[in-house]
């Protein structure tokens, strides 16, 4: 036998037919650009720029829903505003970075119902509006940075000035809440402190401010780690007795999941920002749609 045969053979195995698109990605050549087909493209674009297209794709499912009306069963105190509740969780970080202006956007225009974070996208939404994060570098020395009351946050750097300022602005909300629930038996949550925190703030570059205008409940389970936290710490020495209640929250993040007619989740991040969403969604047995997007690996 032909010696080249075989070999032939054993390089260029007989290949079966494949059901599948063929790799193509979008012709920047066109007069103008199609954003709709840009995104579309994507999907034919191979490595993770496919799973970033089925994203946009499910993205696009999740609105769709959301367009059409509510049709359930009426729950008080839940947002139903349409045929599918859109739960956006994201990480701190995305409220130290630029990505604070897309999340606001969203939450402006009405795009989500509920948003779950940590601490930090809490408090550095406030401080923002207070006084800027500025652009440093990676690499800088942690040591050398706190010996000139500077805090790095990746490449970003906050002054320790910055923190001072939130303090003074969220002291007297302590106090306010603290009176509240000495006077009238209010009993606060994250959520509620949260909903103070955007009305008093009334700033329109703040994301909490625009939840609290369109009555978008932000949901913070670990509100006490970070900022929050210290100064409600502080607070403490002064005016002991301060109740959060964490309950009201789980009830209120599951009766939204329970009472909406479908779900979607959009979660930036891991850690408690997916779990609390997920397990919300649990309590319905699933949700419909869901786009993660981060850093770990699928195996």
């Amino acid at each position: 036998m032909d010696e080249t045969l075989l070999s032939k053979a054993a390089v260029y195995p007989e290949s079966e037919g494949f059901d599948g698109p063929p790799v193509k990605g979008y012709d920047f050549s066109q007069s103008s650009v199609d954003y709709d087909a840009l995104f579309q493209s994507y999907n034919t674009m191979g490595f993770q720029a496919t799973n970033f297209g089925a994203a946009v794709s499910m993205i696009n499912d999740m609105l769709a829903a959301k367009s059409s009306p509510f049709e359930g069963y009426r729950m008080p105190d839940v947002r139903q505003e349409s045929g599918c509740t859109i739960f956006l969780g994201f990480t701190s970080n995305m409220i130290s970075s630029g990505v604070r202006e897309n999340i606001k956007f969203i939450v402006k225009e009405n795009l989500v119902d509920v948003l779950v974070t940590t601490c930090g996208a809490i408090e550095e939404d406030i401080m923002k509006c207070l006084a800027p994060h500025q652009i440093g570098r990676f690499d800088y020395d942690g040591k050398t940075l706190r010996s000139k009351g500077l805090n790095r946050i990746g490449n970003l750097i906050v002054p320790s000035k910055n923190y001072e300022l939130f303090e003074a602005w969220l002291m007297p909300i302590l106090n306010f809440m603290h009176d509240e629930q000495k006077e009238k038996g209010e009993i606060w949550s994250p959520s509620k402190m949260i909903r103070l925190m955007g009305e008093r703030i009334n700033n329109e570059d703040s994301v909490l401010y625009w939840a609290w205008k369109n009555k978008i409940p932000i949901f913070c389970p670990a509100i006490i780690d970070g900022a929050v936290g210290d100064v409600m710490y502080f607070h403490s020495y002064n005016r002991e007795g301060l109740i959060m209640d964490l309950t009201q929250d789980i009830r209120l993040i599951n009766r939204t999941a329970v009472g909406a007619q479908k779900t979607g989740m959009i979660i930036l991040g891991g850690g408690v920002i997916k779990h609390h969403i997920a397990n919300a969604n649990l309590m319905r047995n699933g949700t419909d749609f869901s786009v993660y997007i981060n850093t770990a690996q699928p195996f």
